[in-house]
């Protein structure tokens, strides 16, 4: 099947190892993970908040389908306020009403497109070039752009513009948060996360106790009324209603305030992570060499469940693991 990977340098940062690296093997194992189930297609994309299959049919973080692209020449941008949005490589972009399937928006670009997002009739657009743009959907004109720096090799976790009234919160490709007024069409603040040479988009966006929480494969950005920053090598962050939680390539597990003081930590020699969940209670980390760890949040202690997946793309839903055709249930 022909199809291009946006950004493919970085199925070798999440997939691959050196044949070379030791591997987790631990001495504990509590039993056999029970909860399993089949999607219909394999997945051949994902975004940060969707994943596209076989079919062309986009799986949310729910587990529902929510649309239908053609997968044969779109690639996967993400779903924004109600709205998928694909686009070719070269910036035909496309916007499918998730309620009213019939209903689809076009837009020409010209460029390849790293991620958008849509908030009413505001159109906020991440190059590849790492140029930042807005755009009028009603009228097709730009509002305002803004290029950026250089960025060499990106990890294919691209984090969508982000809406917050009349500001737009852009992430960057060169490990930058860029704050722009849509009414005034002005850059009113832009803030470091990280300045690697390599892999330093932005791959982790939220807000958390009225704090920005961004995150690069390299650094964690703190930023309110002053910034602070924290220097992990990054496989995955989630977050919860009080605490921020990272994996790292070191195999540890550390939890994090949204001050970015540690609370926890824990450490499994050569766990390499494909994912996290969270929920009330617990921490489900899924492990490259077929593992579950399941960590209480409050205590930091854990079980190691034995899971049986194949190698393939990871998407991380609400409650379940999505590896290749396959769907890992924490609940």
């Amino acid at each position: 099947m022909n199809r291009y990977i946006f950004f493919a340098s970085v199925i070798v940062l999440l997939f691959s190892g050196c044949s070379t690296k030791e591997v987790f093997e631990p001495k504990n194992v509590a039993n056999d993970w029970k909860r399993y189930a089949s999607i219909e297609d394999e997945i051949v994309d994902i975004s940060s908040n969707t994943a596209l299959l076989e079919s062309g049919k986009v799986l949310a973080k729910d587990g529902t389908i929510i649309a239908t692209i053609d997968n044969e020449h779109q690639r996967l941008l993400g779903e924004s306020n109600g709205w998928i949005l694909s686009a070719t490589i070269d910036g035909n972009l496309t916007l499918r009403a998730t309620q009213t399937p019939q209903l689809k928006k076009s837009f020409s670009l010209k460029r390849t497109i790293a991620t958008a997002s849509l908030k009413d009739n505001i159109l906020a657009v991440l190059f590849a070039n790492n140029e930042i743009a807005l755009y009028d959907m009603g009228s097709k004109e730009f509002l305002f752009k803004e290029q950026g720096g250089r960025a060499i090799a990106n990890d294919i976790r691209i984090t969508q513009p982000y809406f917050m009234n009349d500001l737009v919160i852009f992430s960057t490709l060169d490990g930058k948060i860029i704050i722009v007024n849509t009414t005034l069409k002005k850059r009113l603040r832009t803030a470091i996360v990280s300045s690697a040479d390599y892999f330093n988009n932005i791959i982790y966006f939220s807000i958390l106790d009225d704090k920005i929480i961004a995150a690069s494969n390299s650094k964690v950005l703190a930023l309110w009324q002053k910034e602070v920053r924290s220097k992990f090598e990054i496989r995955n962050i989630v977050h919860d209603e009080n605490s921020i939680y990272i994996t790292t390539k070191q195999g540890e597990i550390i939890a994090l305030t949204p001050s970015l003081q540690e609370i926890s930590r824990v450490k499994f020699p050569f766990a390499h992570f494909l994912g996290m969940i969270i929920d009330e209670k617990n921490l489900y980390a899924l492990e490259k060499e077929g593992y579950i760890i399941v960590v209480n949040k409050k205590t930091f202690d854990y079980t190691i469940y034995k899971a049986d997946f194949d190698e393939g793309l990871v998407f991380v839903g609400e409650k379940a693991f999505y590896v290749d055709d396959e769907k890992i249930l924490i609940k």
